[in-house]
């Protein structure tokens, strides 16, 4: 049996079928474009390889269930998603959409950041060891989700793990949830780089992204490196926050910003190591993705091939 597994991001969607044993039979992905549902229903049809009568929900073959992994806020009571990148998709729901392409099939719904750290659990090569596992997405927010003995917990509305609205500066900026200083203003790429600029990073010739301020951080531009600074020390107050809940073993993190790799991972294991006071929050392993983009596509068929774990 093999589980059919989808993402959706802000900018694109992907999908694969994947075997219990973690071999992915066949991945594809397509921008989200002007129509995200009729993406949808192409990338599902694509992915299954079986022609357009895909989306008429036949041909459904040896698949076990459908598993997915959405960019939030989502409700997964109701089934619905409210990607905050795709302005069309209010209270869209997503479940009830994918039923009706594959009816009979079950489908189970998770946040993207939930799904990468089941993923990262599963075929990250993190279960051996790890009773708790916390994986963190920053990127345009700051996702997470958390895998407790091997079962993603998701809470009673499927939002567990939002460790992003975690507050971090009771005296800082108000985030757009209505909350003050909470872990996305500080930490996530264009919070970066909106303090970078207010302080005086900037260069008329570079695009004022994430990408180039982390270029600028690495080549020791001062600005850019105390924007990183920044972020690292507010995800280990958000980390170790999570630790001290949750007895935490492992810490992975992925994401669009993450991919400015040790310039970022250094400092946040130094903040991590420094504000560390119990024994128990000292052993914490922080470490990046191991599977990159795929860690989300794999947990999305975790919530189906491991969901009776």
């Amino acid at each position: 049996m093999t589980a059919l597994a989808i993402d959706i991001g802000g900018t694109k969607f992907a999908a694969a079928l994947v075997r219990p044993d973690g071999t992915m039979v066949r991945r594809a992905e397509l921008p989200v474009g002007h129509d995200p549902a009729a993406t949808l229903v192409s990338l599902v049809s694509l992915v299954r390889g079986v022609g357009a009568d895909a989306g008429t929900g036949t041909g459904a073959g040896e698949l076990s269930g459908v598993g997915i992994g959405s960019a939030g806020p989502l409700d997964a009571v109701a089934g619905t998603v409210s990607p905050v990148n795709i302005p069309s998709w209010r209270d869209f729901p997503l479940v009830g959409t994918v039923s009706e392409l594959l009816p009979g099939l079950p489908v189970r719904l998770a946040g993207d950041a939930q799904c990468m750290a089941l993923g990262e659990w599963w075929r990250g090569g993190h279960g051996s060891r790890s009773r708790a596992l916390l994986g963190i997405v920053v990127s345009t927010g700051v996702g997470g989700g958390l895998v407790l003995g091997g079962v993603p917990y998701l809470g009673p509305t499927g939002n567990a793990g939002h460790i992003g609205h975690i507050s971090v500066d009771r005296d800082g900026e108000l985030c757009p949830c209505g909350a003050i200083g909470c872990l996305e203003t500080i930490a996530s790429g264009p919070s970066m780089v909106r303090w970078a600029l207010a302080n005086g990073w900037g260069d008329p010739g570079m695009p004022p992204d994430a990408r180039t301020l982390s270029a600028d951080a690495t080549r020791g531009v001062a600005v850019a490196q105390m924007a990183f600074q920044r972020a690292a020390d507010a995800l280990a107050v958000a980390i170790l926050s999570t630790a001290a809940l949750f007895d935490i073993d492992d810490v992975v993190i992925g994401g669009g910003v993450f991919g400015a790799g040790e310039t970022l991972l250094t400092p946040l294991r130094q903040a991590v190591a420094k504000q560390a006071g119990l024994g128990f929050l000292r052993r914490l392993n922080v470490e990046r993705t191991r599977l990159e983009r795929d860690a989300g596509l794999y947990g999305a068929a975790a919530l189906v091939l491991k969901e009776n774990r």
